[in-house]
């Protein structure tokens, strides 16, 4: 296995539009996703995700730049790079969201890359990777009743 990149294709009963800002704004986010999110879905804005309780030593606080915001179509940003740092392909994971109409519902594909260029030995590159795609196959099917309950209550 290469470890390149993991990519997710999932099928969501709501318009693009409204997908578009369960996987960008904050507090839709923390609803599936992080436990905390602060960012602004704006290109080159900064911010980050947290997992856990917050003010723990247990809390994840991982950094967060947006990339692309193109609403309703597309989504990216990158994560896991060193507080202070600015990330770069080299140091950081690419999260992309592309979001395509599908019947009365939408077309959600995940790509997240950036594995290899990490530079890890092979052992850690395997441990992140599937450390990934556990957390995304964990996710994603939350996002999906997430947006279930956000229509119906609409």
């Amino acid at each position: 296995m290469e470890y390149g990149s993991i990519e997710r294709e999932i099928r969501i009963e709501a318009t693009p539009e409204v997908v578009y800002e369960v996987v960008s704004r904050p507090e839709h986010l923390k609803e599936w996703w992080p436990d905390e999110a602060e960012l602004d879905p704006v290109p080159g804005a900064t911010g980050t995700v947290s997992f856990g309780v917050s003010g723990t030593p247990e809390a994840t606080v991982v950094p967060v730049t947006v990339v692309e915001a193109d609403p309703p179509r597309r989504f990216s940003f990158r994560w896991v790079y060193d507080q202070g740092e600015t990330a770069t392909p080299d140091n950081s994971f690419l999260v992309t969201f592309e979001l395509m109409p599908s019947g009365t519902g939408t077309l959600l594909r995940l790509t997240e890359a950036g594995f290899r260029e990490r530079g890890w030995e092979a052992a850690v590159l395997e441990e992140h990777y599937r450390d990934h795609v556990t957390g995304w196959d964990h996710f994603l099917p939350r996002l999906v009743s997430y947006v279930d309950r956000l229509v119906s209550t609409a």
